[in-house]
């Protein structure tokens, strides 16, 4: 019985630990709280703006404009990817789409929302969504997983009218990401993220650090997740092996116990006047 008090007080101990990690699904922090959000974005891969997760990018253009921004996404997040464009008063309707990227440059499939939506000619607004799978430490070279690094996000208009060409649109986008914990590990981790993108610094930017050649001063994207990247080994998957493993000792010194209570033989009483 001593041991199976032992091994019930270490089950408790474990199952506390395991808590946290399980409860834990709110949104993961912004990349970072410093600075403003951007207002502009760009107009290529190359020229998306950074953004991190948890603000609100906005920027102004023009109906026809490819508009892309880039945020980062570690494994085990799953990141939802919104956006709302704010249209003229006056248009026809048009149909608006987002399509999210790797740092491959690989599109990613949306597991669910509406990432292409059609306005009405009299609608003022259109909003977007759309929910990404569960970024994965690691995958297979054949495999399309999504991956810890760089994601690019593109929104621009299909199929729109002659006449709408030019018009001023406004444009919102945000990344929000959801810790899916231990069920999203795998046995694997990538060396380095997938950040092999390359971002035009603003030219202010150059000119602070005194560079002579400011316009078009090219530098390796620079966001990541505010605590780094956190792909490897661990998750608490590691914590629920290790209860599971509790478990089944405890199941099998209660079975030894009644067992052994079970197979004693049972004593018969002498008969009277014996």
């Amino acid at each position: 019985m001593r041991i199976a008090r032992t091994l019930g007080a270490a089950l408790l101990t474990l199952a506390a630990a395991a808590a946290p990690a399980v409860a834990d699904t709110s949104p993961a922090p912004s990349a970072s709280a410093d600075g403003p959000a951007p207002t502009e974005a760009g107009t290529s891969f190359r020229t998306a703006a950074e953004v991190d997760q948890g603000r609100t990018a906005t920027a102004d253009g023009s109906a026809g404009d490819y508009l892309y921004w880039s945020f980062p996404a570690d494994a085990g997040q799953r990141p939802t990817v919104r956006a709302t464009v704010r249209l003229p008063e006056t248009h026809a309707a048009e149909t608006w789409r987002i399509d999210v990227y790797d740092g491959l440059r690989r599109r990613q499939a949306c597991q669910y929302g509406a990432q292409t939506r059609t306005a009405a000619a009299d609608a003022s607004s259109v909003e977007l969504a759309c929910v990404l799978r569960t970024v994965r430490a690691w995958a297979e070279p054949w495999a399309n997983d999504p991956l810890p690094g760089t994601y690019y996000v593109r929104l621009t208009a299909v199929g729109l009218p002659t006449a709408d060409l030019g018009l001023r649109i406004g444009a919102e986008v945000r990344v929000d990401s959801r810790d899916m914990g231990g069920a999203a590990a795998v046995d694997g981790s990538l060396a380095e993220p997938l950040v092999p993108g390359v971002a035009m610094r603003a030219e202010r930017d150059a000119e602070a650090e005194g560079a002579e050649d400011s316009a078009g001063t090219a530098v390796l994207s620079a966001i990541e997740p505010e605590d780094g990247w956190s792909s490897g080994w661990w998750s608490d998957r590691w914590v629920w092996t290790a209860v599971g493993g509790a478990l089944a000792a405890l199941a099998g010194v209660g079975g030894y116990v009644l067992t052994r209570g079970s197979g004693r033989p049972t004593r018969v009483p002498p008969p009277p006047g014996a």
